[in-house]
């Protein structure tokens, strides 16, 4: 099956199908021609897939983002970050990065991050005088922190695919390399602009007017630390959380901001069911592209393998960077996370490496196929909602490359950073 399973994958997605539809009749293809099993298997295995309380959580979270990606919302985020770094060199770059970061705390995902603050901060680069591209360049860039800081898709999907992690000890792990990431975008930023030219025509203004409009945005801010100190204390389950975030969400967008009514809420779930749906396509999808892998054996044969080539521990790392990296330019994170962790998880754990740590390089790693091409979903969403060619994006991105990579190589050999949060919270 599977010498007609990889062939087939990599011809549709080269045809440019969509992943879940291309792992899916690439499954079907390998049933009917290189085996007896039946096709209703694959149906089978798509619902075996998604049948799990945790996943819960996924459409809930989306729900809560969608919620809260109202107006008022995510023009509060966008003032705090001008308010802080706006009168900098480089000022309304860095305000992109730092909205980017404080955005991930609702939505999860590097494409919301991307398709919400990123395409506002792009018109108001261009207003400031920043070329058209490389402001989308930016927000390619800065939208990486989506799936690192919690809450988190892709965390909910990993703990589920390795039993040595929860959705909680994740949570933690990825605050660190969360705030490292955006740091070196933002070094990166000030580099360029400081290159080009790109001032800031703002004065810093009072700390007055900084405290106001971050009590302003308190209330949007809360929603992550109601998640991540809800999970710490034990007061509920990831899951649980999911769905009293959508309850803050509604609060905070009636009764705090007052930029949400009643009649909103019918678009809303329906937006939300319809990105739900596409990312839980792609996760039954990836179960059913797993399952035949189980099957052939090639989980056991290539951990066997690894294993007898006696690798030390850095040396496993530097070749699983270099596999997901590459792995990362033809399949999106989630389908990613379900078909290469029961591989690899293993054999990190066998080598001795913290299975936190070994997770959150696995996520960065694979969040970073969403910047480069032939598939990168970040170039895509950006040239589509800012009108700019993925190829002139492309070519803006190379100083975010070299930034992104330092980032991952000190993920790599600087443990800490993934291990120290959840460790002194009890993880």
């Amino acid at each position: 099956m599977a010498e007609i399973l990889f062939p087939a994958l990599f011809i549709l997605l080269a045809l440019g199908l969509p992943v879940a539809f291309a792992m899916a009749i690439a499954v079907f293809a390998a049933l009917s021609f290189g085996s007896t099993y039946p096709n209703l298997v694959v149906v089978k295995e798509m619902f075996s897939g998604l049948d799990s309380f945790p996943l819960l959580a996924v459409p809930f979270f989306i729900l809560a983002a969608e919620i809260m990606t109202g107006g008022a919302v995510t023009l509060a985020m966008l003032r705090l970050a001008q308010s802080l770094v706006g009168h900098l060199k480089g000022g309304l770059g860095h305000a992109n990065v730092v909205s980017s970061a404080m955005f991930a705390g609702i939505s999860g995902s590097a494409l919301a991050d991307a398709a919400g603050p990123g395409t506002m901060m792009i018109r108001m680069m261009e207003k400031g005088g920043y070329d058209h591209t490389y402001a989308g360049a930016l927000t390619i860039a800065s939208s990486v922190v989506g799936p690192i800081i919690p809450p988190s898709i892709t965390m909910i999907i990993y703990a589920m695919q390795d039993q040595q992690v929860s959705v909680g000890s994740l949570f933690m792990a990825g605050i660190l390399p969360g705030v490292l990431i955006t740091g070196v975008v933002l070094l990166a930023n000030a580099r360029v602009s400081h290159l080009r030219g790109y001032a800031s025509g703002a004065p810093m203004p009072p700390l007055a007017e900084i405290l106001r409009i971050a009590i302003y945005a308190l209330p949007a801010l809360m929603l992550v630390v109601l998640i991540v100190g809800g999970i710490r204390f034990g007061v509920f389950t990831p899951t649980e959380a999911s769905v009293i975030a959508v309850f803050y969400a509604l609060f905070v967008g009636m009764f705090v901001y007052r930029s949400l009514r009643l009649r909103d809420l019918p678009d809303i779930i329906l937006r939300a069911a319809l990105v739900s749906g596409a990312v839980l396509l792609i996760l039954g999808a990836a179960r059913a592209f797993a399952w035949i892998l189980i099957i052939e054996g090639i989980p056991q044969f290539l951990a066997e393998t690894i294993i007898a080539w006696d690798l030390s521990p850095i040396v496993f790392l530097l070749a699983v960077n270099v596999l997901l990296l590459v792995f990362g330019l033809f399949m999106d994170p989630l389908p990613g996370v379900m078909i290469l962790v029961p591989i690899l998880a293993p054999i990190s754990l066998a080598l001795g490496i913290d299975p936190n740590h070994f997770a959150i390089i696995v996520i960065v790693n694979l969040t970073l196929g969403l910047t480069t091409p032939p598939v990168g979903s970040l170039i895509f969403v950006v040239s589509s909602t800012a009108n700019i060619k993925p190829s002139a994006l492309i070519k803006e991105m190379p100083p975010f490359f070299v930034a992104l990579g330092a980032a991952l190589l000190l993920i790599t050999f600087v443990p800490a950073l993934s291990t120290w949060i959840p460790k002194v919270s009890g993880f």
